[in-house]
């Protein structure tokens, strides 16, 4: 480990290398559950591909793993440490390189925050749509390396969808490009969808060619309040009965409701027990969200069409639902999608399954496309109850598989849902991706342990 700390102090200018413990401990991880902590040998801050190809040339030839990190806003622990790593921080390659209106692309460095590229796109009345809760913070390379979704997944789609093509740095530092700037291109395998979501185990995304999309003229927001859940699930399906494709549709229970109340100085609780938040975008919104209205009343809702101040207040008070702490040994939520037709019973059963344990719950959606975030806890003082706390959550995975669902929606699998890939995909599915694995890197390096659980000889 000298050796290559000599190297890369020799290599990079000054500023960009970082061994001192604070800086170490900063960086070591993100805001997922930490398993087993670890502190980076070294943090190197790059600035150019140059200074990537560099570090992975040397990571290759010392045989010492790499993790590449943007804000470390993940919540699965796919920026976590290795033992005897070097954390690799991509947020200084922060530059939109290019945006073309007329084609409606952007070519930006991985360290771009996703909200200065709206930003920056919305002075050609354009937008990048996939926009995770983290969009302020969170950039495009750690959008890309979980394939993020968003709110507005519901009619855009995840970040997979606005990939159009990819710059990567190869565990050798080889740079490869991916993909193409037009919107529609089938010459040869899809490398540009496997490398999105990948979580930096099969290269380093130091580039990115987007779609952009336009700007809509037009946005209604319906904020619609039910007696309770389950109904308010019940309206998801009824608004797609009814053929209307909303930008945003978000569900929240109570119990979301109520800590929202309490951090936020809300008032949503007093409205409802459960609220469907939903907005229609484009020349055809106001027409869209009077069909919504009307289905939703017709299940007992009390509507209201929110003016643009009101409308953007609940949209961010949806983006901080999941609260201001993160995960730890009495709190752990979850990002499990489920096809929609089961939404209404998957809600039901996590509703039992918090009874059956003994454990509080509260659970916001995605509900447009059946992904849910529900969270299970138990007060700091019940330590005792710890052990119920994860049998609720392994139950929930195990229901929602059994519904046709998947462990992870948008958040990624990382460290920490590594233990579960196995229930939902079976072992030659696992060797196929092992194997994709060895060949983008030979000796294991990138990102070790993160991704897909490693092969459990019989």
């Amino acid at each position: 480990m000298t050796t290559i700390l000599t190297a890369l102090a020799s290599l990079l200018p000054a500023g960009q290398l970082a061994t001192d413990e604070a800086r170490r401990a900063a960086y070591a991880a993100d805001q997922g559950p930490v398993l087993k902590h670890f502190l980076p040998a070294a943090v190197v801050f790059a600035e150019r591909v140059e200074d990537v190809q560099a570090v992975l040339r040397l990571a290759s030839e010392h045989g010492v793993p790499v993790v590449a990190r943007g804000a470390g806003t993940g919540v699965s622990g796919g920026a976590h440490a290795t033992e005897g790593c070097v954390v690799l921080s991509l947020e200084r390659m922060n530059r939109i390189l290019e945006i073309h209106p007329e084609d409606e692309v952007a070519r930006v460095e991985p360290g771009v925050v996703n909200a200065d590229l709206n930003a920056a796109a919305a002075e050609y009345g354009l937008m990048y749509a996939p926009d995770p809760a983290s969009y302020r913070t969170s950039t495009i390379g750690g959008n890309i390396a979980t394939n993020a979704g968003g709110l507005r997944c519901a009619k855009y789609g995840v970040t997979r969808e606005s990939v159009l093509g990819l710059d990567v740095v190869l565990a050798d530092g080889t740079l490869i490009r991916t993909g193409h700037r037009t919107f529609k291109g089938v010459a040869g395998y899809d490398l540009t969808g496997l490398f999105v979501g990948s979580e930096g185990t099969l290269g380093i995304v130091v580039g990115a060619t987007v779609r952009l999309r336009y700007l809509p003229t037009e946005v209604e927001t319906i904020a619609a309040f039910f007696p309770e859940f389950a109904t308010a699930a019940a309206g998801v399906l009824a608004v797609g009965k009814a053929r209307v494709q909303p930008a945003i549709m978000e569900l929240l229970d109570g119990n979301t409701l109520l800590q929202l109340d309490a951090e936020q100085g809300s008032d949503l609780r007093s409205r409802g027990g459960a609220l469907l938040l939903i907005q229609t975008d484009g020349f055809a919104a106001r027409t869209e969200a009077e069909i919504i209205r009307r289905e939703l009343a017709a299940l007992g809702a009390t509507t209201t069409t929110e003016d643009y101040e009101e409308a953007v207040r609940l949209v961010e008070l949806r983006r901080h639902s999941r609260g201001a702490e993160v995960d730890d040994d009495f709190r752990v939520g979850e990002d499990v999608a489920v096809p929609r037709s089961q939404l209404v019973h998957y809600i039901a059963e996590l509703q039992r399954i918090a009874a059956d344990h003994g454990v509080g719950l509260k659970v916001v959606a995605h509900a447009g496309d059946g992904n849910l975030h529900p969270t299970f806890w138990v007060g700091p003082g019940e330590a005792a109850k710890v052990p119920a706390l994860n049998a609720a959550l392994d139950e929930s995975i195990d229901v929602g598989l059994a519904l046709g669902g998947t462990i992870t929606g948008e958040h990624g699998i990382g460290q920490y849902k590594v233990r579960w890939l196995p229930r939902e995909q079976r072992e030659e599915v696992l060797e196929l991706q092992r194997g994709i694995k060895r060949l983008f890197d030979p000796a294991g390096l990138l990102n070790p342990g993160k991704a897909l659980p490693e092969r459990i000889d019989a």
